[in-house]
């Protein structure tokens, strides 16, 4: 078991995440609801985790743990660590005119280092809502990396304006 473990009662500082990455199975209940309805709903042992120096962990669930359609995106960019990102769109589960884009993401191609993610799908935190065993998960600092925040994650998080210097990305949503 790794020392990244996380446990509901111990507060996790990301200043003391790895770089590189790390990417490990993860025990906890994992859901994401839009216009109240569950979209997506894994359960303790399915997902997975990457933990990265100053960013709030970034949660993978299984494709067939989503219950609305999937189509690809033209976008595209690149992770120094993971390699390519396949983006997605979804249809809102009550409305077929709102479309929400690029908020959900993949790797289909990661090196081998990242391959437990292959084809898993990681979820921004909105325009839904993402809970961590139950717990309604925050944005990090400008909605920038994607991770998840919650009560037990604390510690400086990178984002567009972190330390003062803008790091956002220039091909934007």
């Amino acid at each position: 078991m790794s020392n990244y473990n996380m446990s509901a009662m111990r507060k996790h500082n990301v200043t003391t995440f790895p770089r590189p990455p790390i990417v490990e199975r993860t025990n906890r209940h994992l859901q994401i609801k839009w216009h109240g309805q569950l979209i997506a709903d894994c359960p303790p042992g399915e997902a997975y985790w990457c933990l990265e120096t100053h960013q709030a962990p970034t949660y993978y669930i299984p494709a067939s743990r989503v219950r609305l359609p999937l189509s690809t995106t033209p976008r595209s960019t690149f992770d120094e660590f993971r390699g390519a990102v396949t983006y997605y769109a979804m249809m809102s589960p009550i409305s077929a005119a709102e479309t929400v884009s690029n908020r959900i993401w993949s790797y289909n191609e990661p090196p081998k280092e990242y391959e437990a993610i292959k084809g898993y799908l990681a979820f921004f935190c909105g325009p839904w809502e993402c809970f961590v065993d139950g717990e309604r998960v925050q944005a990090p600092p400008q909605d920038f990396y994607g991770g998840w925040v919650t009560s037990d994650i604390e510690g400086l998080m990178k984002g567009p304006h972190s330390w003062g210097v803008p790091t956002w990305d220039p091909s934007g949503f």
